[in-house]
């Protein structure tokens, strides 16, 4: 008998309340800095913002510790499966944010060179819009992946069809107008 199996009551449901927020409170983050939003990124771990107080107060430099990917900058046909392989030895249930506009969609670079978007690499969760989005932008879009864990199915994984990924757009927050980001 499997856990999708068990009839939803008040022990189970108290028990799945527990357990989104228990992962809601310590996601811990590998980081992917390739380019200038990566200084964004490191700004928005210093003291002045503190994201100790979500759960979130290290780092992590091995994938096999972390839950959530923070994929800041431009991503290079090269570094793209590097990028996979990070994302494929994390540990499940496991998140992505795409952090600044060249992450999400090549930014001004639109050349051979770099992935016109990581969503066509890995499952992109939230979407943090900016060029280089501020700190409180990616706080805003690590507590709208709060909300949605929060708010999920843990007896539900992740489909791995194409996008996979809730793929939340989010306003930017440090006082700049965002651009709608331009799919194609």
């Amino acid at each position: 008998m499997g856990l999708d199996q068990v009839p939803y009551g008040f022990l189970t449901g108290r028990l799945e309340d527990l357990v989104k927020w228990a992962r809601r409170n310590s996601v811990w983050p590998a980081t992917f800095g390739l380019a200038c939003c990566a200084l964004e990124m490191m700004a928005a771990g210093g003291a002045h913002y503190d994201l100790a107080r979500y759960g979130m107060e290290v780092f992590r430099a091995s994938p096999r510790q972390a839950d959530l990917m923070i994929v800041a900058g431009r991503v290079s046909q090269k570094m793209a499966p590097v990028l996979r392989q990070v994302y494929d030895q994390m540990v499940e249930p496991k998140w992505v944010i795409s952090m600044g506009v060249c992450a999400s969609t090549g930014g001004m670079f639109n050349n051979y060179a770099l992935v016109q978007g990581v969503d066509q690499i890995v499952p992109v969760d939230v979407y943090v819009p900016g060029c280089p989005p501020g700190p409180e932008t990616l706080m805003h879009g690590i507590l709208t992946l709060h909300e949605q864990i929060r708010s999920g199915e843990i007896m539900k994984r992740r489909g791995h069809t194409a996008g996979g990924g809730a793929g939340i757009q989010i306003d930017q927050r440090d006082g700049t107008p965002a651009p709608a980001l331009a799919r194609r």
